[in-house]
């Protein structure tokens, strides 16, 4: 028993650092600022290089005791320290990192800065996973400019930079594309001014939902009756043993059974004691009553003719 629990074990352990390497596989670098002279502050008020994690999945993931390094040769630089809440990341939000190489300001200050780096990496748990990478090209950093992804999460994870670009105005902890655009509602009002083609579609809509919930209303009630009938010939079936089983019986035998059961009752009568046994046997004569002498009937008369 206890090999089993441990083989148990083992296979939960395993199991729960898979479903962890998972979870943190969703996590992509969505956005970094390498020279930030009047940007975004940290909550010491200080101006900063900043990095971006996006949660692509809809599930919460924790990112602590994964690493972020500037330095292929040392994947293990920095640390998220473990423990810390605001390390799970919700489904399809942001976490900020600064990179002004002074850790001891908390967990999201890392111990290397931007400007000194040529790549920036992040890497799962084991300390050997590679999850995302990307390349910083200096020739394009410039003062308050952020490099990112066109969509949040999606784009390359090997380096390349594809799907990436230079932004537009930076957006740390929020998403990357701002839905400033024309709305769906004013597209539609434009496309239907008189509302033809909503009345049409609503119309649709409430008479597709009647003819289902005629056809399953439908299909319910010929349920029912069939199982109403199934009840009515099964007790049809009973009765029709019950009565056959009835008729099988001959008025003779009933007729012996009660004579039998008065008899019985009858203290003065002699009979024989039987535990619950009734013998009945059937008597067959060879003559015909009516013709014998014995209850006192006349000869059958005969026609003789005189010669």
């Amino acid at each position: 028993m206890k090999i089993h629990k441990i083989i148990i074990l083992i296979g939960c352990l395993t199991a729960s650092l898979g479903l962890h390497a998972q979870n943190i596989s969703d996590m992509r670098l969505n956005e970094f600022l390498v020279i930030n002279t009047d940007d975004f502050e940290d909550d010491y008020g200080h101006k900063n290089g900043w990095i971006e994690l996006f949660n692509t999945s809809y599930g919460t993931v924790d990112v602590g005791g994964c690493f972020l390094t500037n330095d292929p040769g040392n994947l293990t630089k920095y640390m998220i320290p473990k423990g810390d809440v605001l390390t799970k990341v919700k489904p399809r939000q942001h976490t900020l990192f600064w990179a002004d190489n002074l850790p001891d300001r908390g967990t999201f200050h890392i111990n290397f800065r931007l400007e000194d780096s040529d790549e920036i990496l992040f890497v799962s748990s084991d300390g050997r996973t590679i999850v995302d990478r990307i390349k910083i090209d200096h020739s394009i950093a410039s003062p308050n400019v952020s490099y990112g992804r066109t969509n949040d999460g999606i784009g390359s994870t090997d380096g390349s930079g594809e799907g990436w670009e230079i932004m537009k105005k930076t957006s740390p902890s929020t998403n990357n594309v701002i839905l400033d655009g024309e709305s769906n509602s004013m597209k539609l009002k434009k496309l239907d001014p008189y509302g033809i083609i909503m009345a049409i579609t609503a119309m649709s809509v409430v008479f597709v939902a009647l003819i289902i919930l005629y056809l399953l209303f439908k299909w319910i009630g010929n349920l029912s009756i069939k199982k109403h009938q199934k009840r009515s010939d099964d007790v049809a079936k009973q009765n029709d043993k019950a009565e056959h089983k009835f008729e099988e019986t001959s008025a003779e035998a009933y007729a012996a059974i009660a004579l039998a059961l008065h008899l019985y009752r009858e203290e003065t009568e002699l009979h024989d004691v039987e535990n619950t046994i009734l013998t009945i046997e059937k008597s067959k004569k060879a003559y015909s009553p009516w013709s014998s002498k014995i209850y006192m009937l006349r000869e059958t008369p005969q026609l003789r003719k005189r010669n």
